[in-house]
């Protein structure tokens, strides 16, 4: 099964999403590159964030809307330079067809707001064999406490 097929059931549908703001609340809760990466589907340097390198145990959100997406046990090295998970909690995210640079990907995005993550590949390891390749730009890490 391909993976276009196995996400088929998440494709983005044009809807409102739960968490909304006007162009000019996401400009000014946003940095430049962080309202670039989510609400222009852009896409930072390879390498350049922090949380690339995070190892603690915890939890990554949506830097956007606070909407929790991945646990750091799901984070894995796949030497790209962006965090890489295999499995978002359940329901964080969706995903869509991608057809930007001449290419077919499946885009992933925060299912409370839509802001643009990255896209998720299945080159990824067991058991999943998925890797969603997501922005570091893009999150919020919170330790676990305790």
């Amino acid at each position: 099964m391909g993976l276009t097929s196995m996400f088929a059931k998440q494709k983005k549908q044009d809807h409102d999403f739960p968490f909304q703001l006007s162009d000019a609340e996401w400009r000014a809760k946003l940095t430049p590159e962080q309202y670039h990466v989510l609400r222009n589907h852009g896409t930072e340097r390879a390498g350049s964030c922090a949380l690339n390198f995070e190892k603690r145990a915890g939890t990554f959100s949506c830097v956007g809307c606070d909407q929790p997406l991945f646990r750091s046990h799901k984070k894995f090295e796949s030497g790209t330079g962006w965090p890489s998970f295999d499995q978002p909690l359940e329901g964080a995210v969706e995903t869509s067809e991608d057809y930007s640079f001449g290419m077919h990907r499946i885009e992933v995005h925060c299912a409370n707001c839509g802001g643009h993550l990255g896209h998720v590949f299945p080159d990824g390891p067991p058991p999943t064999g998925l890797r969603y390749c997501i922005n570091g730009v893009a999150m919020d890490f919170a330790p676990e406490v305790g």
